[in-house]
């Protein structure tokens, strides 16, 4: 029986094939890669099959974040994890320079062949502070640009005068090499000459276990209302405000549906709601919220459909552990979310800060479950064709493998290659 296709074009096991033979380096140089994040819940959550993957071809894999209950974890799955104090705030410069100091002194002693950074701040950090170091190559992972580029506010263009020249910096280097979560986000930073093509790659996302993130029988137990969750981290700029909106709209409409908010309040950070804002929501009967959970393939199974508003993204995680348990989505229509979400194939795409276009798209996903089936089994098919974390991991090790090997720099090609100097 030929297999159903659609929009993803081919059957479920059926995924793409990305080369990438055991990472190659001189036997005598170290294998030691250090994964720097700015937290260890990142590390865990996000990471730690890339550290298995290592791990598993020989490498020596060191973590680094600011301290947290999640380093625990990673010692206790076989890592050596060392805490790391990261301001979350960065406007005291001689803390900040400390930091990458301190920083400096560690690749020093510890002697990675790589490190890998996650998040601008460590991409940063850690890219000056392994400067000048002997038989250092850096990857660099930017999974989104963030307020400082997305925000049009005088103290985001501030901060965008002050760090452009710094990316520029860090970004140019021969021994460098920085990663996107989509081309979107890549090409904003080439048109404003702070990285040089030949030095960025695309890869979208950091994948997802798909037999850990699998379909079974969503909401069971349940018969109503449609639970409707958002699970990312509670600012505006991920359309927080927009989707409370589009909530209240409904409510008023008497449509059965629950929302469901899962994720942590940032403090310092000037784009993060409060827990009062939130208390208040609750209260109203707006939403349920749950604050940080562990378990998300637990959590995404008690849901119907999963909704992210947000107003710039990399690669959103949690549309594609959603679609890998077949489960639809409604996001807005951003680079980030259009990578995974494809309009009226396995869910719906909004407009940005558009509200009442959001409340649509809902309730129109709340009142059909033929639809919220349809769109779930397809989302499926779109992450086991480009998003299954082993293809990841396997276009993250060709990046390594290109930095290792002096490939892809889009330097002078009469030049001895970086990796030629540091033999």
């Amino acid at each position: 029986m030929p297999c159903e296709r659609g929009v993803a074009g081919m059957c479920h096991e059926r995924r793409e094939k990305v080369h990438a033979e055991p990472l190659q380096v001189d036997d005598s140089v170290t294998l030691k890669i250090v994964l720097f994040a700015n937290t260890d819940w990142y590390l865990y959550n996000f990471r730690l099959s890339l550290a298995d993957r290592l791990n598993r071809e020989g490498w020596e894999v060191v973590m680094l974040s600011p301290p947290g209950p999640f380093g625990e974890r990673l010692q206790e799955a076989g890592y050596r994890w060392q805490p790391f104090e990261l301001s979350p705030g960065g406007m005291r410069p001689l803390e900040e320079a400390g930091a990458v100091l301190r920083l400096r002194r560690l690749y020093r002693d510890e002697r990675p062949r790589l490190v890998h950074h996650f998040t601008i701040k460590c991409v940063l950090y850690g890219t000056l502070a392994s400067r000048g170091l002997d038989r250092v190559g850096v990857v660099n992972a930017v999974t989104g640009l963030g307020h400082v580029f997305t925000d049009e506010g005088p103290r985001a263009r501030l901060i965008r005068q002050v760090v452009s020249p710094l990316y520029r910096y860090c970004l140019s280097r021969e021994n460098v090499r920085t990663v996107f979560q989509n081309r979107s986000d890549l090409e904003e930073l080439v048109d404003r000459g702070l990285i040089p093509p030949g030095r960025a790659r695309v890869i979208r996302g950091s994948g997802v276990d798909c037999e850990k993130f699998a379909p079974g029988e969503t909401g069971a137990g349940r018969k109503a209302p449609v639970r409707v969750l958002y699970a990312s981290r509670m600012l505006r700029e991920k359309g927080v405000l927009e989707l409370v909106e589009a909530a209240r709209l409904l409510k008023g409409r008497g449509v059965d549906a629950e929302f469901v908010f899962a994720g942590s309040c940032y403090p310092d950070n000037p784009s993060s709601l409060d827990e009062g804002t939130i208390g208040r929501w609750a209260s109203e009967g707006l939403i349920r919220f749950l604050g940080h959970v562990d378990d998300m393939p637990e959590l995404l199974a008690s849901s119907d459909l999963v909704v992210l508003p947000s107003h710039r993204e990399g690669t959103p995680r949690i549309l594609l552990e959603a679609a890998a348990m077949e489960l639809p989505v409604v996001a807005t229509d951003i680079p980030g979310c259009r990578g995974v979400v494809e309009h009226e194939v396995n869910g719906l795409l909004v407009p940005v800060r558009d509200a009442p276009a959001l409340a649509e798209a809902i309730v129109r996903l709340v009142q059909d479950e033929d639809l919220r089936a349809r769109f779930g089994r397809t989302g499926r098919r779109i992450v086991l064709r480009g998003f299954d974390e082993r293809i990841v991991l396997d276009k993250t090790l060709a990046v390594y493998q290109d930095l290792l090997m002096g490939r892809g720099g889009g330097g002078d090609p009469g030049a001895r290659s970086w990796s030629e100097r540091i033999r």
